[in-house]
């Protein structure tokens, strides 16, 4: 008589990304790194936050004003004061429209997982 088998678990997984004509604009990472610069007004410690370098910090950020109608971030230059960097009302909405589409997203998920029963 063959052995029964432990019923395997298994998960629906995935990412979302909100995409122009041009490629990607925004994603889980990418959000993250919207709110950690309006948590910090600055990119640098944004960056630090999230274990990024500056560099790769600023590159998404730009990437996402150059893909997007208006910019989502906006900074100024560092000095005897100090640099800020601010997320725009623009850089607000994808936030939360971001944050709504995946909460639902991870939702669907999460329900059709139910029926993957092997």
């Amino acid at each position: 008589m063959p052995a029964s088998k432990k019923k395997l678990p298994l998960a629906a997984d995935g990412r979302i990304w909100i995409s122009t004509a041009e490629g990607k604009l925004v994603g889980k990472g990418r959000i993250e790194l919207l709110e950690k610069i309006k948590q910090y007004g600055s990119i640098r410690q944004a960056a630090m936050a999230m274990e990024m370098s500056y560099r790769q910090a600023w590159q998404l950020i730009d990437d996402m004003n150059t893909k997007a109608q208006t910019p989502l971030v906006i900074s100024t230059r560092g000095g005897k004061g100090g640099g800020n960097a601010t997320v725009t009302e623009k850089g607000e909405q994808y936030i939360a429209l971001f944050n709504s589409f995946n909460k639902k997203f991870q939702q669907l998920l999460a329900q059709q997982t139910q029926h993957f029963i092997f």
